[in-house]
């Protein structure tokens, strides 16, 4: 039987000063390239549904003409809350700055998340894409990575990219606080980490290698 993955995207379009961001491209287009190739079944949704925004700067060398057929997808994605989310194995979170903002605390999403992980289902993010984790509890109270060997996004990288003080909180800071063990690798380049039904990607340069995780996990 075919496996179902549902792919959540962020919504969100810009810094709070302004500057465009959204969904990193490679970062869900790569992945469901690789989902689709090994005969997985993907749907798009997000907080509030409809068209996803991508970061400019993730679609600065053609990259929509790369992904044509993915970027016409992201024009309607399906609104989270609507979603029947128990008919999916797995759920895959593709990153971008706007992850940062919408995702975070987002109570559908923190109970698919939930429902997963005590269910024993596939939990997959990369780069920003973890910050659906942060606030995000299990039945007993406990965070939802207390204990998780996980990556995203490190302090180091958005020092490096000059947006420490643009982000609404640090992404690894937020993860640890919440218990998550997180592995650093080197600085933009590929990094994953497995933690049972847990995959994980460090930045955009992981995009292929945390979806080829995701399927063995799947």
């Amino acid at each position: 039987m075919t496996k179902k993955v549902l792919m959540v995207l962020t919504n969100h379009d810009q810094f709070n000063d302004g500057t465009p961001t959204g969904l990193w491209l490679e970062e869900a287009a790569a992945p469901y390239k690789i989902f689709e190739k090994n005969n997985i079944a993907v749907d798009f949704a997000s907080v509030k549904g409809g068209a996803i925004s991508l970061d400019p700067n993730s679609v600065a060398n053609n990259e929509t003409q790369t992904y044509a057929d993915v970027v016409k997808k992201l024009g309607d994605s399906l609104k989270l809350k609507d979603v029947v989310f128990e008919n999916y194995d797995g759920v895959f979170i593709p990153g971008g700055h706007g992850t940062m903002y919408d995702l975070p605390n987002d109570p559908d999403l923190q109970n698919i998340l939930a429902f997963y992980k005590e269910d024993d289902r596939a939990i997959g993010a990369v780069c920003h894409g973890p910050s659906a984790f942060v606030g995000a509890k299990l039945k007993d109270g406990k965070y939802l990575i207390d204990g998780v060997k996980l990556t995203g996004f490190t302090n180091a990288e958005e020092s490096a990219m000059k947006l420490e003080d643009k982000v609404p909180f640090a992404l690894q800071t937020e993860l640890e606080k919440q218990g998550a063990r997180f592995v650093v690798g080197k600085d933009f380049t590929s990094h994953v980490v497995t933690d049972h039904k847990f995959v994980t990607g460090q930045n955009p340069q992981s995009s292929e290698e945390v979806a080829e995780a995701f399927v063995k996990v799947l």
